[in-house]
């Protein structure tokens, strides 16, 4: 077992100044380190055109833009290094697994991944300039791979397919303006039906009327359907999958045949988070393993969340914050079953 963290960050203000903020506790982190060894290792085998992403930023979320220009103030880095790392405009994602199930008053969702690209970042962001106030943990720093927004939009993605990518957003960045932008399931509809995409993914959004839906958004295609399971492959745009979907299946059958467990988000929790039941992962090495649960109660503005399997979550109560008060703690705590290092702890050597 590995012991593992998450740093929270609370921050009130505007966008920018956030970005500053996020690039002084960056400075000479292990994060930084290891993020510029992975580009020694593999090449990008692109161009950052930083006008157009200018245009894509102004367009979509112009508040996240100024929060880049703040990260780069902060760190001195150049432009093009501050996008290619953290901006996630036509930036391919890597393969991954997740599991998510929403009832009338909650979601629940693992984050299945490679630990080296997990920073153990986890943030409350009350912006004074633009956009909804934000609770959940970061991806690539300013992205969100889950959250919910102080209207009670919460939003998870599931990976389907990196084949014949689109110039657009990535996954973690379309999250983070769904929820900068939308109050509503159908505002996220909505947005998801504009944005371009770069990849192919299910976007699942519950809010407070207790509605869910799952959108199949690929580079060609934008689908709506109404579940409340989702794991790794379309339903609609089944074309669209890979050829191998053992696990994806495995997971969803376990979802559906223990129906009775997803009644409540306590339920819910336990069977995601509990090792025995057939929805935690455990394949680290294949991209595929749970790092985090998550449990997201729009109605009451509460979020649950755990590192690992086997684990009680730490509670927010996200209403509160949103009133001014401060979180007890700094840092979450937890232990994943695996001896790959993480990108917030161990540095990778090249």
């Amino acid at each position: 077992m590995k012991d593992i963290h998450s740093n929270i960050l609370e921050f009130r203000g505007s966008h920018y100044d956030f970005g500053v903020r996020q690039g002084e506790l960056l400075k000479d982190s292990v994060i930084l380190d290891n993020r510029r060894k992975q580009w020694k290792v593999k090449r990008p085998r692109f161009e950052i055109n930083v006008q157009e992403t200018r245009e894509a930023y102004q367009r979509f979320a112009p508040g996240i833009w100024d929060e880049l220009m703040g990260l780069q103030e902060s760190l001195g880095l150049p432009i093009e290094e501050v996008l290619r790392d953290f901006g996630g405009y036509r930036i391919d994602a890597m393969p991954s697994g997740c599991s998510i199930v929403t009832g009338t008053d909650f979601m629940v969702r693992n984050y299945d991944f490679h630990p080296q690209t997990y920073e153990g970042r986890f943030s409350l962001f009350q912006p004074t300039d633009s956009g909804y106030a934000i609770i959940g943990p970061t991806s690539r720093i300013i992205g969100r791979m889950d959250g919910m927004n102080e209207k009670g939009l919460a939003m998870g993605y599931n990976f389907t397919h990196r084949k014949k990518p689109g110039d657009g957003f990535v996954c973690y960045l379309i999250g983070r303006i769904i929820l900068e932008t939308c109050a509503t399931i159908h505002e996220a509809v909505e947005l998801l039906n504009k944005i371009p995409h770069r990849g192919s993914f299910s976007y699942i959004v519950t809010d407070t009327s207790g509605e869910t839906r799952i959108i199949e958004a690929s580079p060609r295609s934008v689908d709506v359907r109404i579940s409340n399971v989702c794991t790794n492959h379309f339903e609609i745009q089944s074309h669209e999958n890979r050829n191998y979907l053992k696990d994806s299946f495995e997971r969803l059958n376990a979802i559906q045949n223990q129906e009775s467990q997803t009644h409540n988000a306590l339920e819910a929790f336990r069977l995601f988070n509990d090792t025995d039941k057939g929805v935690f992962s455990t394949l680290y090495k294949s991209w595929a393993g749970t790092i985090h649960t998550s449990a997201y109660l729009p109605k009451e503005k509460k979020m649950w969340f755990a590192l690992g399997g086997n684990q009680q979550p730490v509670v927010f109560d996200f209403d509160s914050w949103l009133q001014g008060e401060c979180l007890a703690i700094q840092t979450v705590y937890g232990a994943v079953d695996t001896d790959i290092g993480f990108a917030h702890v161990d540095k990778q050597f090249v």
